[in-house]
């Protein structure tokens, strides 16, 4: 079962480093990620969200791949591929995986103007690892799907993270 973790920065750019943070731990096979999105709250108000994966170019490349070789068979591959592309471009726009867009929205209501929001959907990770090097950047943890006890142990672990972090520097 994955968990839900929503950190609040002051500004977008340091949500996007931790979000790349976050990816490379990834790449290291240190944390597991089902989405991971960072959502800003503009200074108009409007919410924008930066999701790391697009769904629809996902949808057109893989509809364009499968449509090419449909079109082998027919003997009319470019057709095929275009037709594919669309169908898939299409299929990937409504497709909507991992957490929730309108609830990111509605939670991220409560940023101030300016600030921004990382959202993770995290399968298994190596706590003793990541944590400290997302305390690194600062922020503050807002919501998890962690129990009681869980969630104030993590809240424990990185505010030892950020103060060993301060005295590192």
């Amino acid at each position: 079962m994955s968990n839900l973790f929503v950190l609040a920065y002051n500004d977008l750019a340091t949500a996007e480093r931790v979000r790349d943070k976050v990816i490379d731990l990834s790449r290291q096979h240190l944390v597991e990620l089902e989405d991971i999105v960072v959502v800003e709250r503009r200074e108009d108000g409007k919410i924008k969200l930066h999701q790391a994966v697009n769904q629809t170019a996902l949808g057109a490349a893989g509809g364009a791949l499968w449509g090419g070789v449909i079109g082998l068979l027919f003997l009319a591959p470019l057709l095929g591929a275009a037709v594919g592309a669309a169908a898939g471009a299409a299929g990937g726009a409504v497709t909507d995986t991992g957490i929730n867009d309108d609830f990111m929205k509605e939670l991220s209501q409560n940023l101030r103007p300016g600030a921004a929001a990382l959202f993770l959907l995290v399968k298994q990770a190596a706590g003793d690892k990541v944590i400290p090097e997302i305390a690194a950047f600062g922020g503050q943890l807002v919501q998890t799907s962690l129990s009681h006890e869980e969630e104030d142990h993590l809240r424990a672990a990185i505010q030892a993270a950020q103060a060993h972090s301060r005295q590192g520097s």
